[in-house]
Formats: structure tokens, C-alpha cells, sequence
């Protein structure tokens, strides 16, 4: 591919399909997912904020996971809608620019919160009895403050290396958003230095909380294996069994697209890939939603 003369002033996002009626079909289930996304996550924030009984270490932790979620849903999805009904694919360099920041803030955010919640989970377990002792409200809200601070230092240096490669006269995207993989393959060469910056981002984004969570399940199941009855088992582990699923979709979703040389990106698995964590893996979680419902209706029967 020849490099070009002229500076890239937008972008053109090719989405999933060219076709009318795919592309109604596709607004529709979008629109739904997004709205049930919405709804969700606003009613779980809600629910957590106002009542003093679920003001609690785990659900201050899920509440934030649901306001990530609510954010992160929200730098893709309206743009997949747009681009969905309208023939206007194009999306500024600016606009790209700010997507793929918050792209990388919010995504590496939620490893370093994912990563936060097994602990507290692994405390909960450990020492069910000392954990409001052993979990202070202040060090909650340090383990969030540093999930977010390093999450969006992160994107500042991932973004600016990013977009500082020379593009070439190609500025098609073959993705539904501004990604890492097709904004590379736009490049008219990637040096080894961005390759290396992405794998030293990828390690301590991904693969030092991986290791932080395996460490925290490790202690949690020689913790389970020690309770005498079956029944106290299957209650500690149904404590962080929607967290582990989590933790294996989002991560192995993330490492499946990232983890590999920008030579061997395959546009259209990693677009199949990318639209179940950015769009459809928010959804998934509104299973905490449930758990927070059944919980409150707990408390007000055992408090009637």
C-alpha cells in the first residue's frame, strides 16, 4: 500500500453489512440490547445508592462495574445505530480519536476493577465475619480511584501512539468502531516500538490482573474446600461464580483479540469478537440486577 500525501480527516466504518434490511434488523436488536443495557444498570445504581442495607463492599463494587458498563455500552453504541440506518459511514479523526480513548480507559478500568472484586470476594470468603473490618469503605473507593487512574493512563499512552503512525490514503475501517487491530492495519508501517508498546500495555492491563484474580480464586477454593457441609460450600461459591464467568468471557475476549502480532489480526473474527464484549457482554451481567432485587426482597421480609 503506497503511502499518501494527504492528512486522514475522517474515517469510513464499514460495519457488519451493506444490506437494507440487515442493517434494520441489526438497528432493531441494537437498540433493544442498548435499552435493556440502560434500564439495567441505571435500576441496579439506583437500587445500591438508595438503600443503606446494600451499602456494602460487593455492591459498591458491582455499582461501579454497572456505571463502567453504562459508559462503556455508551461510546459504541450509538454510533453502531447511526451507521446502521444512515448512509453517512464516516466518523471524524477527532471523534475516532476520542472513541478509541475511551475505548482503552473504560476496557482497561474494568480489568483493574475485575481484578479488585476477586479480592473482595476472596475477603468475604476468608473471613466472612471481620469483612467489614477487613474492607473499609476508604480502601473501596483507593481500589477504584487506581482502577480508573491507571485504566485512562493507559489509554493516554496507547491513543497518542496509536495515532501518531502515518495512515495511508485507505481510511476504510472494517469494523463498526474505531479498534486498535483495524486502525493498525490502516498503517503504512508499524514500528516494533508500538508493538512492544502494545504487549507492555497488555501486561499490565490483562495479564497482571489475570494473575492477581487466579491468585485471589486459588485462596478462595482451598478456603471452600475447608467447609465441613456441602451446602456451605455451594453458598460460598455462588458468592463469586457470576464474577468468575465474567472474568473468563471479558479476558479471554480481550486476549483473543489483542495478544496476537498486528500481522495475523483478522478483521472479521475479531469484529465478531469485539461486538460480544463492547455491546452484548454489558447485557450479560444484568444478572446482578436479579441477585440485587432478590436480595432487598429478602431483607424487607426478614425485616417485617
Amino acid at each position: 500500500m503506497e503511502r499518501s500525501n494527504l492528512t486522514v480527516t475522517k474515517f469510513i466504518l464499514l460495519g457488519f453489512t451493506t444490506d437494507p434490511v440487515m442493517q434494520l434488523v441489526l438497528f432493531v436488536v441494537f437498540l433493544g440490547v442498548y435499552s435493556v443495557t440502560l434500564l439495567g444498570n441505571n435500576i441496579l445504581i439506583k437500587l445500591i445508592c438508595n438503600d443503606a442495607r446494600l451499602h456494602t463492599p460487593m455492591y459498591f463494587f458491582i455499582g461501579n462495574l454497572s456505571f463502567l458498563d453504562l459508559w462503556y455500552s455508551s461510546v459504541y453504541t450509538p454510533k453502531i445505530l447511526v451507521i446502521c440506518i444512515s448512509e453517512d459511514k464516516s466518523i471524524s479523526f477527532a471523534g475516532c480519536v476520542a472513541q478509541s480513548f475511551f475505548s482503552a480507559g473504560l476496557g482497561s478500568s474494568e480489568c483493574y476493577l475485575l481484578a479488585a472484586m476477586a479480592y473482595d470476594r476472596y475477603v468475604a470468603i476468608a473471613n466472612p465475619l471481620l469483612y467489614a473490618q477487613a474492607m473499609p469503605r476508604r480502601l473501596c473507593v483507593c481500589l477504584v480511584v487506581f482502577s480508573y487512574t491507571g485504566g485512562f493512563l493507559s489509554a493516554i499512552i496507547l491513543t497518542s501512539n496509536t495515532f501518531t503512525l502515518d495512515f495511508c490514503s485507505d481510511n476504510f475501517i472494517d469494523d463498526f468502531f474505531c479498534d486498535i487491530p483495524p486502525l493498525v492495519k490502516l498503517a503504512c508501517d508499524v514500528r516494533d516500538s508500538y508493538q512492544c508498546v502494545l504487549y507492555f500495555l497488555l501486561a499490565f492491563n490483562v495479564i497482571a490482573p489475570t494473575l492477581l484474580i487466579l491468585a485471589s480464586y486459588l485462596f478462595i477454593i482451598a478456603v471452600i474446600l475447608r467447609i465441613h457441609s456441602t451446602q456451605g460450600r455451594l453458598k460460598a461459591f455462588s458468592t463469586c461464580s457470576s464474577h468468575l464467568v465474567s472474568v473468563t468471557l471479558y479476558y479471554g475476549s480481550i486476549l483473543y483479540i489483542y495478544s496476537r502480532p498486528s500481522s495475523s489480526y483478522s478483521l472479521v473474527g475479531d469484529k465478531m469478537v469485539s461486538i460480544f464484549y463492547t455491546v452484548l457482554f454489558p447485557i450479560l451481567r444484568n444478572k446482578d440486577v436479579k441477585e440485587a432485587l432478590k436480595k432487598l426482597f429478602r431483607l424487607a421480609q426478614s425485616g417485617a
